[in-house]
């Protein structure tokens, strides 16, 4: 293909996602595309802008994971899960604020203020994929709220840590990308954060651009606030799963959101 759209793109999901028992609806103003069970009318939408902008970087490795996304979704979506068994399976996952929260039939997810950019959301880990949970399924599984959060802090913090460091211009970027699917939720080790405050020389400043990276700068001049913003703007616009393109400065165990404008220091 020598140019994608996002008519393109929506026909060459349809053709790779077509299955038995499968309706397809397209949302012209929106430009996203639902696929959904027409027995459950459970499904999911994919926003064509945000892949078509993936496959101009990652070609047809975009739509490889955006379609293996879907199907994975999908699968769970018509499967019982319980959490008996997987208590250590229960974990919090970082989501922009303007995320849903709640499911397409209106039942209210599990959740928790944040900051002003990302809300706390908490999920069981299924293998490939992972299931939001709500107030239903914490009623089926007799658990409360009070226990899902305790079982989910205590699990973020058993999750393994091993940074990249990169040097640019004095000012030192760590980096976590597992791809485990909680590389966000690591923000909410507070003992992590804390423990990195103690090595940092600068000011110390935060950033989940989506789901499968955090960055944590230790900013010493004002190249590292621009190499900041770029970082963060180009894995927001190539994550599967965006949450915020702000960073936070960190401070006394607090998480600020900061906007830095180009060539300018951040503001408040």
């Amino acid at each position: 293909m020598a140019k994608m759209t996002e008519l393109k793109m929506k026909k060459e999901l349809q053709a790779r996602l077509e299955k038995e028992g499968r309706v397809f609806t397209y949302n012209r103003e929106t430009q996203t595309l639902r696929i959904e069970n027409d027995q459950t009318k459970k499904g999911m939408d994919v926003s064509l802008a945000h892949v078509v902008a993936k496959w101009h970087e990652h070609k047809e490795k975009a739509i490889d994971e955006i379609v293996y996304y879907v199907e994975e979704a999908l699968d769970v979506m018509g499967k019982t899960q319980a959490v008996s068994g997987s208590e250590k399976k229960i974990y919090p996952v970082i989501r922009s604020t303007s995320f849903p929260t709640e499911s397409e039939d209106g039942i209210q997810f599990l959740t928790d203020e944040h900051t002003a950019e990302t809300r706390i959301f908490y999920a069981l880990d299924l293998g490939n994929t992972y299931r939001m949970i709500d107030e239903p399924f914490m009623k089926k599984q007799n658990l409360d709220s009070q226990e899902i959060r305790e079982m989910a802090k205590f699990n973020v913090r058993t999750l393994p840590i091993q940074m990249k460091k990169d040097i640019v211009a004095d000012n030192v970027f760590y980096f976590l990308n597992t791809n485990d699917g909680y590389d966000a939720s690591r923000i909410l080790n507070e003992k992590f954060l804390a423990e990195q405050r103690e090595v940092i020389e600068g000011e110390m400043v935060v950033a989940v651009p989506h789901q499968d990276v955090l960055i944590i700068g230790d900013i010493r001049n004002q190249t590292g606030y621009d190499v900041l913003q770029q970082l963060t703007m180009s894995f927001f616009t190539t994550g599967n799963v965006p949450i915020t393109a702000l960073s936070f400065i960190y401070d006394d165990g607090h998480l600020e959101p900061i906007f830095i404008m180009g060539k300018n220091k951040p503001m408040n």
